[in-house]
């Protein structure tokens, strides 16, 4: 399956500032991302960035980058931009990576790129991977989905979902006997066609959209669908604050 990776990077971190070009192991962030990007087979990668910074060290470690504009009020805009710079096809897939996920494995890319040209059905695809704690099954910061019996998504949720009704407080899925499948973590990387990338900054937010703050939910309520691979590893961690990148730095050592 051909498809090309894109990563959105701005400089803008409350939480961590120069986030991008946060040293690990003498290698900037961005670089670590888009180095795991290139072993995934994609076609092509490509740094998206408003930062002349970003993409100056991007050239200096080989990696390509392309400056967009600097107002886009979210990274799908970012890469909606980027597909129209590349001249990519409506029916071409883009996986979009996140710039803060220096560990992420790169068999999950072509994973999501590979099913989502196995369901024409779908206008995107994403991960998820088996909770293993009820600490994270109800940790609202743990985005859970459900899905249905071809593994499409029927919600996102901060919440914990599904809600086991005979099984309060504990973790049901553990349960001696349990035939029950276990509750999943959805992972944030997405597979797109670019003729729905392109027209989904278009599309009006929804209620669940601006209630969850989970931006995947528009697609859901506008009637389109995401099919989901389920993996069975867990992703390594990401960078938010200042204490994962050091939890991160001490894995490169």
């Amino acid at each position: 399956m051909s498809f090309t990776v894109l990563i959105p990077a701005r400089l803008a971190s409350t939480r961590l500032p120069d986030k991008p070009l946060a040293d690990i192991a003498g290698t900037p962030m961005i670089v670590r991302v888009a180095q795991r990007a290139l072993l995934s087979g994609a076609s092509r990668v490509v740094v998206a960035t408003d930062s002349p910074r970003i993409a100056e060290t991007c050239a200096s470690f080989g990696v390509t980058a392309m400056m967009t504009q600097a107002d886009h009020p979210s990274g799908s805009d970012r890469l909606a931009e980027a597909c129209r710079l590349l001249q990519l096809g409506d029916d071409e897939v883009v996986v979009n990576v996140q710039g803060d996920e220096p560990l992420i494995d790169p068999g999950l890319m072509g994973a999501v790129a590979d099913l989502l040209a196995e369901r024409p059905d779908c206008a995107m695809a994403t991960a998820a991977h088996a909770i293993g704690t009820l600490a994270d099954l109800h940790n609202p910061n743990v985005v859970k989905v459900v899905l249905d019996a071809r593994n499409t998504a029927l919600y996102f949720s901060r919440a914990p979902i599904p809600a086991a009704r005979d099984f309060s407080g504990l973790a049901w899925w553990q349960q001696v006997g349990n035939t029950l499948p276990p509750p999943l973590r959805h992972v944030g990387i997405y597979a797109y066609r670019v003729g729905f990338l392109q027209k989904f900054p278009s599309l009006p937010q929804a209620p669940l959209e601006q209630l969850e703050a989970l931006e995947q939910l528009r697609v859901l309520w506008h009637g389109h669908h995401i099919a989901v691979h389920v993996t069975d590893q867990a992703p390594g961690p990401g960078v938010d604050t200042p204490e994962d990148l050091e939890r991160v730095r001490r894995l490169f050592v």
